[in-house]
């Protein structure tokens, strides 16, 4: 009998719920709810609307019903490092506030106060990035230390949905990792971290790995719902699961591209050496406690708030096609640098960099577009040539997955640079990891090799090679 799964994808600025489900040994997918996701302003912090997010995860379960599908399983996977902390009666003490927020300004100083920056990455193998979730509760010892006083659930964004869902409460691993408090070789919470920071280590969860069944729906909700089924822990960080539906294993660099573009490769064990530290590579925890070794890059975020900047007059399309046409124009900025994170107006953000360093200054929408495409670009290139000099060899692909693997210009671009093959899709990588994992757990799908063989044979990928010759 056909298992149908559903996985519940939830991004920066989106969320879908697509069914998926195995058909003469090909995997089939159906979107069944869309709906947006946004950071709203409360009070004085920048948050998600997490109460409106699960009431659309249950009108999207709704939908299934009424459309006659009576689903097998659920997984959910969001973005990382954001949390909500529960009190003795599992209400949230907080909003759950956005790791866009200004809180954690100065935050990793502090913490390099009390653990060295060297020893925090040796054990955590985790990238230093002002927003991961130790600066964010640090921030809160500092400014509302009551509220930790208070604190006796952590739970992650999925792992609160999945806690909404069944009542159980669990941290799933690959998106506990990105805490930078999990202890990269024994993959459990590192406990001295914690009573180095003087954070309450009793507030957190059991890690559990990805394919775990947490549990089945709440009874209230069986009768709200009209069905029941498992929820099932897929790799929740959205990256790992997305990076579940690379086609080729350990034989290419990949780089799942959404807002955030997250470039690396797979490793069965963590790289906690000083030039990776140097580097800024993160070793994030991946499904069947495999290693992401990768980097995070600024992404399409920054066209996202080009094309909202210019009052969504252009549609990403319309951007890309005015890029090109402004193929003449050459400036190049760092899309890693902290003012692209949340500026008040991005074009504007864009123009002054190439102001203060001494270049063109984009004055039209195609050469504001243009910029951000060359200079992501260039970002993968420097990002590819730091990860053949730490593995000491060459990679002859690279696979782009994801939405942004769309954009075929930034494709064409990322093959130009790096003298590479480009290989792009599937598009929908992270919802196919997440069904996969949930397949593999229902026993539908033997091992993560039989996975990637039936992504590969299931969903397009377009090829791309470099305008200039290959040269070795």
């Amino acid at each position: 009998m056909t298992k149908y799964s559903i996985a519940v994808d939830i991004g920066a600025s989106s969320g879908r719920l697509i069914l998926g489900w195995l058909e003469n040994g090909l995997l089939k997918l159906d979107e069944i709810h869309r709906f947006e996701n946004k950071i709203v302003k409360k009070g004085d912090s920048y948050c998600w609307e997490a109460d409106q997010l699960f009431q659309e995860i249950k009108n999207g379960l709704k939908k299934c019903n009424e459309l006659g599908i009576k689903p097998d399983s659920i997984g959910i996977d969001t973005w990382a490092v954001d949390f909500v902390l529960l009190d003795e009666k599992d209400q949230p003490l907080t909003e759950a506030v956005s790791y866009r927020d200004p809180r954690t300004d100065g935050m990793m100083e502090q913490v390099f106060e009390k653990i060295m920056k060297e020893r925090l990455y040796l054990e955590t193998g985790i990238q230093f990035q002002k927003f991961n979730t130790i600066y964010q509760l640090y921030s809160i010892k500092q400014q509302s230390p009551e509220i930790l006083d208070q604190a006796k659930s952590f739970l992650m964004i999925p792992d609160y949905f999945n806690y909404l869902l069944t009542g159980k409460k669990a941290n799933e691993y690959t998106n506990a990792t990105s805490t930078q408090l999990v202890n990269a070789f024994t993959k459990k919470w590192d406990h001295d971290l914690l009573d180095r920071l003087e954070i309450n280590k009793e507030m957190f969860q059991e890690i559990k790995a990805p394919k775990t069944v947490l549990g089945t729906l709440k009874e209230e909700l069986v009768s709200e719902l009209g069905f029941d089924l498992q929820v099932i822990l897929p790799a929740t960080h959205d990256t790992g699961s997305a990076v579940i539906a690379v086609p080729e294993e350990n034989e290419t660099i990949y780089i799942s591209s959404g807002t955030w573009s997250l470039i690396g490769v797979e490793n069965h064990f963590p790289i906690c050496v000083t030039k990776a530290l140097d580097y800024n590579f993160t070793n994030e925890g991946g499904i069947d406690y495999q290693y992401r070794f990768l980097k995070n890059i600024m992404g399409l975020w920054m066209i996202q708030e080009v094309r909202r900047n210019y009052h969504n007059e252009y549609s990403f399309a319309e951007l890309v096609d005015l890029a090109r046409e402004a193929k003449d124009f050459k400036a190049v900025v760092n899309v890693n640098d902290d003012r692209f994170l949340k500026p008040e107006n991005m074009v504007q953000e864009i123009m002054n960099y190439c102001v203060e360093t001494g270049q063109p200054v984009p004055s039209t929408p195609g050469e504001v577009a243009k910029c951000v495409y060359d200079s992501l670009a260039v970002s993968y290139q420097d990002a590819v040539n730091e990860i053949e000099e730490i593995f000491e060899r060459r990679f002859e692909k690279i696979n782009v997955i994801g939405g942004g693997c769309q954009n075929e210009m930034l494709n064409q671009l990322v093959a130009d640079v790096t003298k590479k093959e480009v290989y792009a899709g599937p598009v929908e990588a992270t919802a196919i990891g997440n069904i996969v994992a949930q397949l593999m757990a229902l026993d539908e799908i033997q091992d993560l090799k039989e996975a990637r063989k039936i992504v590969k044979n299931s969903f397009e990928v377009k090829k791309y090679l470099p305008t200039a010759p290959i040269t070795n």
